[in-house]
């Protein structure tokens, strides 16, 4: 499981990243043409696949960020009328929702994945990378199924261990070693 945890780290990380770094460097290549002494090199390069790449990244990003957020217990939620009822009451609503989760991301990867097939035997192509559009929608079932094993996997370990993830707003990573300015660790 670690590894699959990190492998989703490491790609929202990536793609992020890496989309950072195209806008950048399209936002400095567009810039950079009004340039009078720049234009003559800058000429000659073409980025107008840029903006279509960043929004598949993103895309692809957003899909595993999702699964991510499962994981993590970092999605948004009003547990304001769960937190009131009986703990009976809440677990059985909590596993509820958790196995809803799990059933409509279920239902969408597995149309996303019929999307995917279906379009995979056309021969639709990006409009600026040119690259099959079925590459760029199989984010959809990729991101799902993932979405889905991740609902099981905390509804699991409720029912096992009675906890949801939860996420700390105030914590750092890397930062909890470090005392504040003027403080001396003990």
């Amino acid at each position: 499981m670690k590894f699959l945890d990190r492998l989703e780290e490491w790609l929202i990380a990536t793609l992020m990243g890496a989309a950072t770094l195209l806008i950048f460097v399209s936002v400095l290549h567009r810039y950079g043409s009004t340039v009078h002494w720049l234009n003559p090199y800058l000429r000659g390069i073409n980025l107008a696949w840029a903006q279509e790449l960043c929004i598949y990244m993103f895309i692809w990003m957003a899909k595993f960020g999702a699964a991510y957020g499962v994981r993590t217990g970092i999605h948004v939620g009003v547990d304001v009328l769960i937190n009131r009822l009986s703990d009976a009451y809440r677990k059985k609503l909590i596993i509820f929702a958790l196995l809803a989760g799990a059933g409509f991301t279920a239902v969408v990867g597995t149309l996303g994945a019929t999307f995917v097939w279906e379009i995979g035997h056309t021969e639709q192509t990006s409009a600026d990378m040119e690259v099959p559009m079925w590459l760029v929608y199989l984010a959809i079932p990729c991101g799902s199924y993932l979405m889905c094993f991740r609902f099981l996997q905390v509804c699991w370990n409720f029912i096992k261990t009675g906890k949801l993830p939860a996420h700390n707003h105030s914590h750092v990573e890397g930062v909890d070693d470090v005392a504040p300015i003027g403080v001396v660790q003990q």
